[in-house]
């Protein structure tokens, strides 16, 4: 009698963590030998998609096809499917890439979608407005030079689908970015015999200014506009003294209005208190994009321009007017020029739009209107039907145990395809609801949050604004005389509650803090024996960010925007930018040049202002926590000059 077959022990995450390092180190034929071992894990479909995304580019069409048939449906099968388009573009393969796009479902790669609009004019296809106009939006959205957006911009130019205009807009955007490389492929799509000049404006724009002749050609116009951009990026001073000398009365008045907003958003991110004056000689605000008019609203706010606030405004785009920032800022512009209750009746309209339980601007729209902030009734709790959709959805599963096993980019991917991505629009409000709840339970707080902020429809507090490690997090900010809910929501936007997080600064843990600053701490409260390998231990963290928080917070006086603008980008930063008139705390915090940071501290005090609603069950104000903000008095001392 044969003996009974051995059963063969489930595949181990080790080989999962061994696969993902060979992965990262390319090694190939180790990818190959593991891969049988990874068989029928929970993982296995990371483990499959690893194995032949290392060697894609010589992979054949069946082994593509293979692979979607053995993970259909998976978030592995539609990454792959990803890759395999642009592989495929690349190669200038249209059969094959026309083969696999209809499938593909989360059409979130924008080079996907542009070597989409490519195939079909190389194929002679009609490419639909829409189409085209998505193009444009990607390619100038677009930061790094990539093959497929200017192949499908060089494509639509030839088809008569995207004017040179087009062409030289993307320049300029690229000069001011300080791409050099992306300005000269978008100007050779135009003009292949003046690419060259690019690097010499790169290299030296007012040496190739003060070498030009006269301007007699359109390029040239474009050139010297470019020129001026670039020199306005560095001088704003400089490029307005070119124009009012000697290059105005030479550009189109296109031309013109652009390099006049450049140079005023060069001055307004230095905080120049010219930079409104360099706006005020724009003569059509529509000739602007919409960076640069949010700049002009900016410097506008500062000097209390309301008119000019409210014209640069209503000359952006539909889908920038719909921001709440400049919704709010709108209504402001107009509430100060009311004339009439009708004035005041349309203001207050704006307001309404957008004011609830939202981010910043809606918070303060809420607080325009009289209304103080308050934490939202609960919606109705899950069924257990619902919790139940979400315990076996193998999706959200396979997330969750990546994330476990120490693989959160891929965890987080995985999860985010299946609450976002798989389906267009993403989830209903209820299933994110389940889903949310599902990671709070195993408390992967960041995709709690995450997924909470997706559901449009009612907000759960306890999701959106949780409150792990408690005890720690009051006991610490109280014994030193910091508001918890301001650590809170400082905590909540460093790291989403991720106890091991890292920057790619190098900041750790909980509250996100760099090693030399932990070491300057602990010194300074006198912490004996500390090493840099306890920040990420949870007390250690939390002792020494709010430590360093408080010394911020006394240094500027109290105020939450300065000392959390300090924590973000150091303090010396927004000692230099409170220089200036006497601000509103909002004005300022949308002032601030840093893009982060501007962020950061919005989001920051927003947060701070739902946590002390829901921690107090009171009634909150945010434009109490932010106060105004202005220059230090002069017989103001440091408190703590070597504060880092």
């Amino acid at each position: 009698m044969a003996p009974p077959p051995i059963a063969s022990a489930p595949p181990s995450d080790s080989v999962i963590l061994d696969m993902r390092e060979a992965f990262r180190r390319n090694d190939r034929p180790r990818l190959a030998a593991l891969l049988p071992q990874a068989r029928g894990h929970a993982l296995e479909p990371w483990a499959a998609y690893w194995e032949l995304k290392a060697r894609l580019e010589e992979a054949s069409p069946l082994e593509v096809q293979d692979f979607v048939a053995r993970y259909p449906n998976t978030y592995q099968e539609d990454r792959l499917r990803n890759d395999w388009l642009l592989v495929s573009g690349k190669r200038r393969d249209w059969a094959a890439f026309d083969a696999h796009y209809p499938q593909f479902r989360m059409r979130d790669d924008r080079e996907v979608r542009c070597f989409a609009v490519a195939s079909a004019i190389y194929q002679g296809r009609a490419v639909a407005p829409e189409a085209a106009e998505q193009v444009r939006t990607d390619w100038f959205a677009q930061r790094d030079l990539d093959d497929g957006c200017l192949l499908a911009a060089g494509a639509l130019h030839q088809a008569g689908q995207l004017p040179y205009q087009d062409l030289w807009k993307k320049a300029r955007l690229a000069i001011e970015a300080n791409r050099p490389t992306l300005a000269r492929a978008a100007v050779e799509l135009d003009a292949p015999d003046v690419g060259a000049e690019v690097a010499q404006i790169q290299s030296s724009p007012i040496r190739y200014l003060t070498a030009r002749l006269p301007v007699v050609t359109r390029k040239r116009q474009e050139l010297v506009t470019l020129a001026l951009i670039k020199l306005a990026t560095a001088d704003p001073d400089q490029a307005a003294a070119q124009m009012e000398g000697r290059w105005a009365s030479q550009l189109s008045p296109e031309e013109r209005n652009w390099v006049w907003g450049v140079i005023g958003k060069s001055a307004a991110l230095k905080l120049h208190e010219g930079a409104a004056g360099h706006f005020a000689k724009i003569t059509r605000h529509h000739d602007l994009s919409d960076d640069l008019l949010a700049w002009k609203v900016r410097a506008a706010l500062r000097q209390g321009q309301w008119r000019a606030v409210q014209d640069a405004v209503q000359a952006m785009s539909d889908e920038a007017r719909r921001d709440p920032a400049w919704t709010y800022w709108l209504a402001r512009a107009q509430l100060a020029q009311a004339r009439s209750d009708l004035d005041r009746t349309q203001a207050r309209q704006l307001l309404e739009g957008i004011a609830g339980y939202g981010g910043f601007y809606e918070k303060l729209a809420q607080e325009e209107l009289g209304r103080p902030i308050t934490a939202p009734p609960a919606p109705p709790p899950l069924t257990q039907a619902e919790r139940d959709w979400a315990r076996r959805h193998i999706g959200l599963n396979r997330g969750l145990l990546a994330i476990a096993l120490g693989l959160r980019s891929e965890g987080v991917r995985e999860w985010n395809y299946w609450t976002n991505l798989h389906s267009p629009g993403g989830k209903p409000d209820r299933e994110l609801y389940a889903a949310a709840d599902l990671a709070c339970q195993h408390q992967v707080w960041d995709r709690c949050i995450n997924t909470s902020e997706r559901t449009k429809g009612f907000i759960d507090f306890a999701q959106r604004f949780p409150m792990p490690h408690r005890d720690a997090v009051v006991r610490q900010s109280q014994a030193i005389g910091l508001d918890p809910a301001y650590v809170y929501g400082l905590i909540r936007q460093e790291s989403r509650f991720i106890m091991d997080a890292r920057s790619h600064v190098g900041a750790s843990g909980l509250m996100q803090i760099m090693p030399a600053t932990a070491r300057w701490t602990a010194r300074k409260i006198g912490l004996e024996g500390f090493t840099p390998g306890q920040i990420n231990d949870r007390d250690t963290n939390i002792l020494i960010g709010t430590s360093y928080l408080k010394l911020a917070l006394d240094e500027f006086r109290g105020s939450m925007p300065l000392a959390a603008a300090a924590y973000n980008a150091g303090p010396g930063r927004p000692r230099n930018w409170r220089n200036g008139p006497v601000l509103e705390g909002a004005i300022w915090a949308e002032n601030i040049p840093f893009g982060e940071t501007r962020d950061y501290v919005k989001k920051v005090l927003s947060n701070t202002t739902d946590y002390a609603a829901y921690l107090t069950g009171q009634p909150q104000s945010l434009k109490n926590r932010l106060g105004t903000v202005g220059p230090a008095p002069v017989d103001e001392p440091v408190l703590t000059k070597d504060l880092p």
